[in-house]
């Protein structure tokens, strides 16, 4: 599922980012280019940690933004941006952030799996070192397909 949604449309490497606002931004943009969000719901996301504080930090350097289905979620989706310098977003345990993946979902349910996914390439260290020092969105398509080949010959 990951890798149906972790595309070279949805990847975007060396982002300039002045802050988390900004990052968030250009993650929430590959969602509305790809068509899978409305523009409202990148504000959805910024308000989001503005009222609940720095908790889509969820590991060193990673931020995993979303916001509300109704904020105007038109499909599950994820994007992914590696920002050229990292950014803090106010985690004191996490900061600064350098890879941000901006999630979408349509209800409570249907997009448990690619979280799932994501939370099982967030804890492999190796392909995380893999998607930093990728040249480009192939490489970083690769490592997560690799990653979910090796995944389904594992039973998992």
């Amino acid at each position: 599922m990951l890798g149906e949604l972790l595309t070279r449309n949805t990847i975007e490497l060396g982002v300039e980012a002045a802050d988390w606002r900004e990052a968030i931004e250009r993650a929430g943009e590959l969602l509305v280019k790809a068509g899978a969000v409305e523009r409202r719901y990148i504000a959805a996301m910024i308000d989001m940690v503005r009222e609940l504080g720095p908790y889509i930090v969820v590991a060193p350097g990673v931020a995993i933004p979303h916001a509300r289905p109704e904020n105007g979620v038109k499909t599950v989706c994820l994007s992914m941006v590696r920002l050229k310098s990292p950014v803090p977003f106010g985690n004191n345990d996490f900061d600064p952030v350098d890879l941000v993946f901006a999630l979408g979902a349509v209800d409570d349910k249907s997009h448990l799996g690619a979280i799932a996914e994501l939370a099982v390439l967030l804890t492999d260290g190796e392909a995380l070192a893999a998607i930093r020092r990728a040249a480009g969105r192939d490489e970083v398509v690769e490592v997560i397909q690799a990653r979910e080949s090796g995944q389904q010959r594992e039973g998992g």
